[in-house]
């Protein structure tokens, strides 16, 4: 049985491998890039060979299909990664709008070992950098961890995600997220790319200054709810857990869209337990 304590020293102090799960879709042929760039929120075209960024398939309303980490493996072949369960709904977003395109999609039975804390190798893999959580993903047909690089568990891992904030799809994006809300506008979006699908919204709300109705909060909770259950500050309920999950402290750790009127840190209460609103990161 995996170490909660132990594992979440390693991750804090040195690095540690724990498979994730990510499905991979290649987009590959002469017109992979060109149709890319036009579904991207992220220059596409601007990646050298071996390149990685992070963009946004977005909705023509602007709102979020999928959080991608796109790679350049080759000049007209492109990967896609994104949460693991969502690989079959962007291939068939990316589908729908492939209208004589030459380019092939296909969703790849590939795996992802992540490499995470201050003393992971940089220069192997592909690499990833959240507000402070850093590391590498080996991400193909079998990969596994480096050797000497001890394994750690999931529910350490989770711990660390909800700290640095990492929104995950399926909680904190869904197909009702703004990017903006989100926090991965700044990462994710070239503005001074051409179009792309869902452009409208995410340069409409820059140009105001990003300013949406709820931003996604870091909460510390004196226990650990379930997820959905109500933030309340000030007797009055400000959103909801997307995540939560139990610290080796014994507290708990969460995210929560928190209405844009409250300013961090902010004492309020959760499912019955006291619980402060902070901005992200957590990282200790």
């Amino acid at each position: 049985m995996s170490d909660l304590a132990a594992d979440y020293r390693v991750l804090t102090t040195g690095a540690g491998a724990v498979a994730i799960g990510r499905d991979v879709v290649r987009a590959s042929g002469p017109d992979a890039v060109s149709y890319l760039q036009g579904q991207c929120s992220q220059d596409i075209a601007a990646l050298g060979v071996g390149a990685s960024a992070w963009s946004l398939v977005l909705q023509p309303q602007g709102k979020v299909d999928a959080w991608v980490r796109v790679t350049r493996v080759g000049d007209e072949e492109v990967v896609l990664d994104v949460d693991g369960g969502f690989g079959e709904a962007l291939l068939a977003r990316l589908q729908r709008f492939k209208l004589r395109v030459k380019a092939d999609l296909e969703l790849l039975s590939w795996g992802c070992v992540a490499v995470r804390g201050p003393e992971a190798a940089q220069g192997v893999g592909w690499p990833f950098a959240w507000n402070g959580f850093t590391g590498f993903d080996l991400v193909g047909p079998s990969p596994s961890p480096p050797s000497g690089v001890p394994t750690v568990g999931t529910d350490a891992y989770e711990v660390r995600r909800i700290e640095a904030g990492v929104p995950r799809m399926g909680a904190e994006l869904t197909e009702k997220t703004i990017p903006a809300e989100a926090g991965v506008v700044e990462s994710s979006v070239d503005f001074a790319k051409g179009c792309y699908t869902g452009q409208e919204l995410v340069a409409r709300i820059d140009s105001r200054g990003g300013n949406v109705p709820r931003r996604l909060r870091g909460v510390v909770l004196d226990g650990v709810p379930d997820v959905g259950t109500p933030v309340e500050v000030g007797g009055r309920a400000v959103g909801s857990l997307t995540s939560v999950a139990r610290h080796p402290e014994g507290h708990g750790v969460g995210l929560a869209y928190v209405a844009r009127d409250v300013d961090p840190p902010a004492d309020g209460v959760c499912g019955g337990v006291a619980a402060s609103v902070r901005t992200l990161p957590l990282l200790s």
